[in-house]
């Protein structure tokens, strides 16, 4: 096993964020050259979240089945695809299909990531990797509006599009010289769609998974209301350049990853649920100023400090969700983590377009969602306080030996 598959692992994490947030800055622009409505532009955030969270529901069990390695690959050559198939949309339409197929391909980056993880770790290890995904996610939510914004200069949405497909190029050379296979060929399932729904069955009566999946759904609609408002509420209301708006961007997504760091360390020494609840609780603060900015009237900086709050929170609450979720099935992790990866995205895709409803001037639709799904994160705490059965943890992996 590569020296170098942790550093993969972490890397294949940057799909859904660089996807998602690399021509943020330049959604404005798309939108007045595409002749599209605020809330038409909009879908083609939805579509990549929808496709993101059903590239993961097929690509976990088939891991599962076939292996990590082959199905990774698929994804990532289906990824430069589709990137260049975006760059060259003619329609707005179009371009929303594409965004569609380009999250499906994502989607595959994303789960496997989990799944190659729950494969080498186990016990601590495991919350530690899961946290590091947390970081790793936010440094691409960092890269890619502050990136998104440098290269607006030069380019335009479109251009964007051809370095994704080139970004996904570069991860393809990776994955062919790095990644073994993690998953042996004695530890895959065995049977067809059958199969994988029993295993969808048996996940589903786990409270505590259900619980854990439903309050990552919840959250991560929260905060990709975030991603899909943002731009609107920070260039179109109070008048952020691209540059700008990724530099306030950039400093929410920092508080990402620094709370998702030691919401790891949080969640291995204090407490796994402990951690969770604080997590939902400062998201639901910042829920809160967003809905006060919307009745009101407030400076730019609450704002700002109200959306920081809300990244943060999920940030604490995601390494010991993903922990709770994915600790008790190593036979199944594709399928876990899919699942997982299906209410993150999917969960986020049906929320983002409300937040248009009512125009690019208006911040209350934004303040709404963020603290429904706060509430709604909140109460899905409740199915995780039963404690769960499950297998004992097995034995550390040759391939975590190697993974410091």
């Amino acid at each position: 096993m590569s020296r170098m598959l942790p550093a993969l692992l972490l890397v294949l994490t940057v799909f859904g964020p660089i996807s998602m947030d690399l021509y943020l800055p330049a959604l404005p622009a798309l939108t007045q050259e595409l002749d599209a409505a605020t809330s038409v532009a909009q879908l083609t955030v939805t579509a990549c979240l929808i496709g993101l969270a059903a590239g993961q529901l097929l690509a976990g069990p088939l891991s599962d089945r076939f292996g990590r390695r082959i199905i990774l690959l698929i994804g990532v050559v289906a990824y430069v695809a589709t990137s260049l198939l975006c760059a060259f949309s003619p329609t707005v339409e179009t371009l929303i299909a594409a965004r569609f197929v380009q999250g499906l391909a994502g989607g595959v980056g994303i789960v496997i990531a989990n799944a190659a993880g729950r494969d080498a770790y186990a016990g601590s290890q495991l919350i530690r990797f899961y946290a590091r995904l947390t970081v790793v996610g936010g440094l691409a939510a960092i890269v890619g509006p502050l990136l998104g914004g440098v290269l607006t200069t030069f380019t335009d949405w479109r251009g964007l599009f051809v370095f994704l497909a080139v970004a996904g190029a570069a991860i393809l050379a990776f994955v062919l010289f790095v990644f073994g296979e993690t998953l042996p060929r004695d530890q895959r399932t065995s049977g067809g769609f059958g199969h994988t729904l029993r295993d969808f069955g048996t996940l589903l009566r786990d409270r505590a998974f259900l619980g854990a999946v439903l309050n990552q759904g919840f959250l991560y609609a929260a905060l990709f209301a975030y991603l899909s408002g943002a731009t609107f509420v920070l260039q179109d209301i109070y008048g952020l350049s691209p540059q700008w708006y990724a530099a306030a961007f950039g400093l929410n997504s920092a508080g990402f990853m620094v709370f998702g760091h030691f919401a790891g360390q949080a969640a291995e020494r204090w407490s796994v649920g402990g951690t969770l609840a604080v997590g939902v609780a400062v998201t639901a603060a910042g829920a809160l100023g967003l809905l006060l900015a919307g009745v009101v009237a407030v400076p730019l900086w609450v704002v700002v400090l109200s959306l920081f709050t809300l990244a943060s929170g999920v940030a604490i609450a995601s390494p010991p969700a993903t922990t709770i979720a994915l600790s008790g099935y190593p036979q199944m992790a594709g399928t876990a983590a899919s699942l997982l990866g299906m209410a993150r995205f999917g969960f986020g895709g049906i929320a983002a377009p409300f937040v248009g409803v009512a125009g690019a001037l208006s911040i209350l639709p934004l303040g709404v969602v963020t603290t429904v799904s706060a509430v709604l994160a909140a109460l899905a705490c409740i199915l995780i306080v039963r404690p769960r059965h499950h297998a004992p943890e097995p034995a550390v992996t040759t391939a975590s030996a190697t993974i410091h």
